[in-house]
């Protein structure tokens, strides 16, 4: 029987570090594989201090996409400071048989956007590098359009329900809606999870 992969998701923090702090003492008492930040880690791009750090001084390994609250650049910038952390923002990543792709920032919502057409060609182009591994998450800051995460008319993104219908994740985590956390639904066999703010821990 193959190994599973335990997994801490959360999105939204927002430069809390005493949630950071938190979060990275239960990623180690639930003795979690992996941590995912699912964008919005700082607030307008401020001091990103502090939230990634607890989670490696744990040692625990991190992926990271930017959310619409601060710039790719800032992501590069927290892998190029702490050891195993990883920008996932269009570069997948593998553990054995499980895949793990994604992208970052929001569709609609600044002051970091992206068209939409581009959010679904960049979940495509990841998804082509781990498409024949037997596991798959799917990892965006925004959620899918048309689910019960989207509690606001138009806050989700067609392209990412476009993706998940398509390339079938297991799994697809997203925040960006803070009232939304914790909501889970499915779309076809996928599990759709909305992490903002409300982390999730779950094994694939």
């Amino acid at each position: 029987m193959k190994k599973r992969t335990k997994i801490l998701a959360i999105g939204d923090i927002h430069g809390d570090t005493q949630l950071a702090k938190k979060l990275a003492q239960k990623a180690v008492k639930e003795k979690v594989d992996l941590v995912i930040l699912a964008g919005d880690i700082t607030w307008l791009d401020q001091s990103s201090k502090d939230i990634v750090g607890p989670f490696i001084k744990a040692k625990k390994e991190v992926l990271l996409i930017p959310g619409n609250h601060e710039p790719n650049s800032t992501i590069d910038f927290l892998v190029q400071t702490y050891p195993n952390t990883r920008n996932l923002h269009t570069s997948p990543h593998k553990i054995g048989n499980l895949g793990i792709f994604g992208t970052g920032y929001d569709s609609l919502v600044g002051p970091f956007w992206i068209e939409d057409e581009e959010i679904f060609k960049n979940l495509k182009k990841s998804h082509e590098k781990i498409k024949n591994l037997k596991k798959k998450l799917m990892v965006t800051h925004t959620p899918p359009a048309k689910t019960k995460v989207e509690l606001f008319e138009g806050a989700g993104s067609y392209s990412v329900r476009k993706a998940i219908e398509k390339f079938k994740p297991d799994i697809a985590i997203s925040g960006h809606i803070h009232e939304a956390g914790g909501i889970e639904e499915k779309i076809g066999k996928t599990r759709v999870i909305n992490v903002s703010q409300k982390p999730v821990i779950f094994e694939i």
